[in-house]
């Protein structure tokens, strides 16, 4: 994938290497309100622990198994989206994001998750997407239901964050209902 503009305002851009400062900053700004959400957040304490994740992301990626991108609001890095390895044979992905302090309830990410949504079913073939969030993120689960997605079950204590376990929602689409919808 290369950079795509979603409109006059937002962009993705595929994560590379200069990418790790302006999303340590994001992350670093966002701390108390990502760890309640995202169990890696207080184990990024500097920037090369962003750079060894956008070098695994871009190696990923050039292994067909997956793809990170940043969203960019006007261009300041918003937050991060990404498929999760690409499960080729079941034709199917998971897909993940989050988004920094002060860009939450705007519609950016369900904008770059409907691209994200289009181009794993309509252009890479595939048959299945998935988004797994806490059942208490009710920002993150409004995604999914915006967008049509199935809430399929919830998983108990599917995670461990720094506070306690917990629930995931699952949420599925098929291609053939994403086709229906648009």
């Amino acid at each position: 994938m290369f950079n795509y503009v979603i409109d006059e305002e937002l962009m993705l851009k595929p994560l590379a290497p200069e990418h790790a400062r302006p999303m340590f900053q994001l992350v670093d700004r966002s701390r108390e309100r990502l760890r309640q959400w995202l169990p890696w957040v207080d184990g990024v304490t500097e920037q090369a622990h962003i750079a060894s994740f956008i070098k695994n992301a871009m190696k990923l990626g050039s292994d067909n198994g997956g793809f990170s991108a940043g969203l960019w609001v006007q261009g300041e890095l918003a937050g991060v989206i990404g498929y999760h390895e690409i499960d080729w044979h079941n034709r199917s992905v998971g897909i993940g994001y989050w988004l920094g302090e002060g860009y939450e309830g705007k519609g950016y990410m369900t904008s770059a998750v409907r691209v994200f949504v289009d181009y794993a079913l309509l252009e890479m073939e595939l048959n299945r997407v998935e988004i797994r969030c806490a059942t208490g993120n009710a920002p993150s689960r409004a995604i999914p239901e915006r967008l049509g997605f199935v809430l399929e079950g919830v998983i108990r204590q599917a995670e461990k964050l720094p506070d306690d376990f917990v629930n995931h929602a699952v949420y599925g689409l098929l291609r053939s209902e994403w086709q229906l919808l648009g």
